[in-house]
């Protein structure tokens, strides 16, 4: 990689490509992209950064750039088509990262839920002891000159993962999700189970998980879980409103109690992950333990604030299991509250796949209201309608719509959770505002 050369990011607003976007300016290199006009919360990294955002156009692609191209985007794309005419070089996101990944000792984080949390979390454990570069699924993207480590998120969506060679991977869980790609779970298993053939040192992988207990590899592979019958086991786990605290015993032998100030089973295992690899690699057990009790958490994953008297939580969850574990974290810290769910399915074809599942996870809440199915740039259009979801959920469910909030102005003292990869956000941004409003008029 050359300092002088300039690279440009077709479609920079995604969530890998902002972060890689923010790690090679954070190295020193020439870094602008181009993507819709639209607000994403991705992009406020590369606003902090005076990253040059602009419109799609064949017009932005000129002589002498380099194009990092997002997966999103076809080979038909006009800026990627300029950059063929041009002769330029045109690399793919997912093969960019596998060779940037080769200069460092890389950990890869991979499952079907809770990548980006895991990530997150060993980037900020990881970066508060050794020198460390790092790649998050929420946009998040930190490059540093002298590190030494380099955390990526790795997505298994069309076999990207495929691309990276890394020296560690976790593997968090495998289960049925992609259904546009996708054939069943076992061709979800299969994907998996080729990634894991092409890590180079060792894998830490979810004891507990059912379908990650086949894998059956010629390579070192470190089980974490509950389970007993695991390499790393969690014990005597102790659930507060401030959080979760547990003891870990690894390979029989006890190693030391931790806390963190999160919520949830699910948290506690992506603590345990981490654990297992800075064992693995011989880090201090202080350290860690002082570096799991600071973590913040990541963007859009149990993204809290108050609003009057209601407490508004932000969660990426768009499958089924990931709904669940949303919905026990908050009854983890607010046992007391109602929790209301505000669900936005994404994808026509998820929807369909998983609509039983959907509707078996939101009757973990107390009350339950559906917006419209986000189509993906992927996917415009379905057979199946935001009705259909709804006619399934046991106890009921409505449709809500962005310029109508008023449903939930009959909640006080609550939490509602507004959950979806699509643009969820904009219904909590106009609760948010018509709550304002609504309190103002009363009093």
């Amino acid at each position: 990689m050359n300092n002088e050369q300039i690279y440009h990011f077709v479609g920079i607003k995604g969530s890998g490509m902002s972060a890689l976007a923010l790690i090679l300016h954070g190295k020193g290199y020439q870094v602008q992209g181009s993507d819709v006009e639209t607000y994403f919360f991705t992009q406020k990294g590369l606003d902090e950064e005076n990253i040059k955002i602009y419109p799609f156009g064949a017009e932005n692609i000129k002589p002498g750039l380099t194009i990092i191209a997002g997966n999103a985007f076809s080979d038909e794309h006009e800026e990627i088509v300029r950059a063929n005419e041009l002769g330029l070089d045109v690399i793919r996101y997912h093969n960019f990262i596998g060779d940037f990944i080769n200069d460092y000792t890389s950990i890869a984080i991979t499952g079907s839920h809770g990548k980006t949390s895991t990530t997150g979390l060993l980037s900020h454990v990881l970066g508060g002891i050794q020198p460390t570069s790092y790649l998050i699924g929420d946009g998040t993207g930190f490059g540093r000159e002298d590190a030494d480590f380099f955390v990526l998120e790795a997505c298994e969506y069309r076999r990207h993962f495929l691309a990276y060679s890394p020296d560690y991977a976790i593997i968090t869980n495998i289960d049925f999700d992609h259904p546009d790609y996708y054939h069943d779970i076992k061709d979800v298993f299969s994907a998996f189970e080729e990634f894991a053939s092409q890590v180079k040192k060792g894998i830490i992988a979810c004891g507990d998980d059912l379908y990650i207990r086949h894998f059956n590899p010629d390579y070192p592979v470190l089980f974490y879980g509950f389970n007993e019958d695991n390499d790393v086991v969690v014990r005597n786990v102790e659930k507060t409103i401030e959080g979760s605290s547990f003891d870990v015993t690894i390979k029989g032998e006890a190693y030391g109690r931790f806390c963190i100030p999160s919520y949830g089973d699910h948290n506690i295992l992506n603590s345990l992950s981490v654990i297992s690899f800075c064992y693995l690699e011989g880090f201090d057990k202080e350290a860690v333990q002082a570096q799991l009790s600071t973590f913040k958490g990541v963007k859009r994953r149990f993204t809290e604030k108050v609003v009057e008297d209601m407490v508004i939580i932000d969660d990426y969850a768009h499958h089924p299991q990931e709904i669940q574990a949303t919905l026990d974290a908050a009854k983890q810290k607010y046992p007391d509250k109602e929790i209301i769910a505000v669900f936005q399915p994404h994808t026509f074809t998820r929807t369909v796949a998983l609509m039983s599942e959907f509707a078996n996870a939101l009757n973990d809440a107390d009350a339950v209201y559906l917006c419209d199915i986000f189509s993906s740039a992927r996917e415009q259009q379905g057979t199946v309608s935001i009705r259909d979801l709804a006619d399934k959920v046991e106890k009921g469910a409505e449709v809500l719509v962005v310029d109508n909030m008023s449903p939930l102005l009959k909640y006080s003292d609550a939490v509602v959770i507004f959950m979806g990869a699509g643009d969820v956000q904009k219904f909590a941004n106009a609760y948010e505002e018509l709550l304002s409003h609504s309190v103002k008029r009363t009093n």
